[in-house]
């Protein structure tokens, strides 16, 4: 108090010496010590930002931590230094405006209240800093890389703006913070209603992060929605999907919790994609294999290799027809093509008969995932075992077309 004393008596005396009155020098007094207040905060922020910084910036380049260097970059430190202004005019506003008789002026409770909601803004734009920079320090450790953390670090944000907002009302209206509390925590029903997709997005971002059952550059796939593509962004209220098409689909969070849904990113790990194709055989072309048959088949690809099934089937009694011949080589066939992952189920089956005829599945997986090679691997075995089921004298059936009928006309004929 003695040395807001001293300030004062200082600027009185010198204004009554210039010829001001004693009632215009107490008034210019407060000003002054306002505008000497304002400098002194500008000058201490300027000391922060440009010297103190300067020296962490220093520091903190010639560290091997990478830890620091995300604080410094999400500018934690310099939202920190942004504190120490309001604080600084809090501290000296007294000095200017020091209550008289036991009354306080209203100036200075305008200004003290001024000065409080800077202080909230600043330590709410820190926190926002802060929770930028805990984030990005999440996502470097690899078990976090790709998880949905903005809708976390949303939430975060949410929680922080709410306090500040809470502490400003509280701040204007002169009135303690449990108080505001108190009239919210009545008004619970409203404010769920009016923020209910923020809480259902929250809840469903826990669990997709700790079931850890989506992630950012995922292929998923709704078809009752109509969703299939990768997924760009999880944030608090919505999930964009990058489509085929290059469109952006959107969803909430909470569709993912209470919906089935597909998610490749497995089968694109696992470094096997499936190939699940069947034909037709028509069954009236299916018989035993006779010695024609076998002459005709053993000129071709695999010869060593079917002798030796044939023989074998032959020394242990059972018959073989030209299905069976058939089945067999378009397995090795599958087996032996370079593109086809070999750790993973090569199956070629029969499956149960139906009226269009006797289905033929191929069952395997690709070694290369992506997509263009992916098909392009199918059709190569497709477009293979169709063409080679002639050899084996067997027809893929297939509904009657224009061609069939005028053939069957010219062999009629």
């Amino acid at each position: 108090m003695d040395s807001y004393n001293i300030f004062q008596n200082f600027i009185n005396t010198l204004l009554i010496y210039m010829g001001c009155s004693e009632a215009f020098a107490a008034i210019a007094n407060r000003w002054f010590g306002l505008i000497f207040i304002i400098v002194f905060a500008i000058l201490a922020d300027i000391f922060f930002n440009k010297g103190i910084l300067r020296i962490i910036r220093n520091i903190v380049t010639h560290t091997k931590a990478k830890w620091d260097d995300t604080l410094l970059n999400r500018m934690v430190v310099r939202r920190m230094c942004n504190i120490m202004t309001p604080i600084l005019i809090y501290v000296l506003l007294p000095i200017a405006f020091m209550p008289h008789d036991g009354n306080v002026d209203w100036i200075y409770t305008m200004l003290k209240r001024v000065t409080e909601i800077y202080l909230v803004i600043a330590c709410t734009r820190f926190g926002f800093a802060l929770v930028n920079a805990s984030f990005d320090l999440i996502e470097q450790r690899p078990t976090w890389q790709g998880k949905p953390l903005r809708g976390l670090a949303q939430t975060g944000y949410v929680i922080i703006a709410c306090i500040a907002i809470i502490l400003v009302l509280a701040i204007i209206l002169d009135r303690s913070p449990t108080m505001l509390l108190t009239g919210i925590g009545a008004s619970a029903a409203v404010l769920m209603l009016i923020f209910k997709d923020s809480i259902l997005g929250l809840v469903a971002g826990v669990q997709l992060s700790a079931n850890n059952m989506l992630k950012v550059g995922d292929w998923i796939a709704m078809s009752k929605y109509g969703i299939d593509g990768v997924v760009e962004e999880v944030a608090l209220t919505t999930i964009k999907i990058r489509a085929w098409d290059n469109t952006l689909q959107t969803l909430p969070p909470y569709l993912l919790i209470s919906e089935p849904f597909d998610n490749w990113q497995a089968m694109r790990d696992s470094g096997g994609r499936r190939i699940k194709r069947s034909l037709n055989i028509d069954m009236t072309s299916v018989r035993f294999a006779d010695s024609d048959l076998v002459e005709k088949l053993t000129s071709g690809e695999h010869t060593q290799e079917l002798m030796r099934q044939i023989e074998q089937q032959r020394t242990d009694g059972k018959s073989i027809t030209n299905l069976d011949l058939y089945m067999w080589c378009m397995n090795r066939y599958i087996i032996n093509h370079p593109d086809i992952n070999h750790d993973m189920l090569i199956l070629v089956r029969q499956l149960q008969p139906n009226q269009w005829g006797l289905p033929i599945e191929f069952y395997c997986f690709s070694a290369n995932v992506n997509w263009v090679p992916y098909e392009n691997l199918q059709s190569e075995i497709i477009s293979y075992v169709v063409a080679t089921a002639p050899l084996f004298d067997l027809r893929i059936h297939q509904a009657p077309s224009q061609f069939g009928t005028q053939q069957e006309m010219i062999e009629t004929e």
